[in-house]
């Protein structure tokens, strides 16, 4: 496989739109209501797995799956906002990153989950309707691009969600919850139910982080609990940094970046181990957001104004 390998970079691309629309949610969260959320792999991993069991063990079509799925996520970040969304701030990080370490414990060491084997066959049907689109391909050239169906469902559905963002930050909602980010005192003192607007806040981030988890499961066609790890997390925060807090646009910029950095740079041709290559990557990719810290704090596409109304 080469750098210029059409097959390789439609496989980045389905990357960068699942950690893109893992972001957005990460992105509501901070940077629009102030919520340092640190589980949203674990999200991410109650949604994905609660499709993988609906289509494999009770049969439900793949596409009735994916909103059962959203609909346990928000169950889920309900159940951990109700008792922890009153902590401060800092308290609410660590409580959220010990859900997410409970979850994919769970999730590793359950009997009806698969454990350590995980969960197979739920993709079926998506990789039947791939091979199809594929073969319609062909009399343009794009017969072999086998992704390029999940890279286009992964785009669409990241350009629908960004939009839908888009509309609510601009609403009376999105600017309460923004009033919430700066002081949430002076919100309640407005007659403001501040609770309420964080637990609706959570709950949308972790409906997005079920979606992506979704098109991860599509894209690496298993599910095993070492995929959702603390690191996906930062991974998104990563994404974050890079575009600019308070602005979706930046998430997906960020995720580009990022996904194109990280797999780009496995092309580097140096004597160095596959360990030593894979740890040069992430060096590289760190020194790119201390740079960028230095030089752009509020990120690609974020505004000088936030950063102010932040501090």
């Amino acid at each position: 496989m080469s750098f210029l390998d059409a097959d390789f970079w439609i496989g980045v691309g389905v990357t960068a739109g699942v950690y893109a629309i893992f972001a957005l949610g990460l992105q509501l969260n901070v940077g629009f209501t102030g919520l340092i959320n640190l589980g949203q792999a674990g999200f991410m991993a109650i949604g994905a797995y609660a499709m993988g069991m609906l289509v494999v063990d009770a049969g439900w079509p793949l596409l009735l799956a994916l909103p059962a799925a959203i609909l346990v996520a928000i169950v889920a970040g309900a159940l951990v906002g109700l008792p922890t969304l009153r902590l401060r701030a800092d308290y609410f990080g660590i409580v959220t990153i010990a859900f997410s370490e409970i979850v994919r414990y769970a999730l590793q060491n359950a009997a009806f989950t698969g454990g350590n084997q995980g969960v197979l066959g739920f993709d079926g049907g998506w990789r039947e309707f791939q091979a199809w689109a594929s073969n319609e391909l062909s009399p343009i050239g794009l017969g072999g691009t086998i992704q390029l169906p999940l890279l286009i469902a992964v785009w669409a559905t990241l350009l629908i969600c960004l939009a839908a963002l888009t509309i609510l930050q601009r609403s009376p909602w999105g600017r309460v919850l923004k009033a919430i980010r700066e002081d949430e005192d002076a919100a309640a003192a407005l007659g403001k139910n501040v609770f309420a607007f964080k637990l609706q806040s959570l709950g949308i981030a972790a409906a997005l982080a079920a979606v992506a988890g979704f098109f991860l499961a599509l894209n690496v066609t298993y599910l095993y609990p070492s995929e959702f790890d603390p690191s996906f997390t930062f991974f998104g925060y990563a994404a974050l940094i890079l575009g600019g807090f308070a602005s979706y646009g930046g998430v997906v910029a960020g995720a580009i970046i990022l996904c194109a950095l990280t797999e780009g740079l496995r092309f580097l041709d140096l004597p160095l181990s596959s360990s030593q290559s894979g740890s040069l990557r992430f060096i590289i990719v760190g020194l790119v957001l201390i740079i960028l810290a230095m030089f752009r704090p509020q990120g690609l596409l974020g505004s000088k104004a936030e950063m102010q109304l932040r501090s």
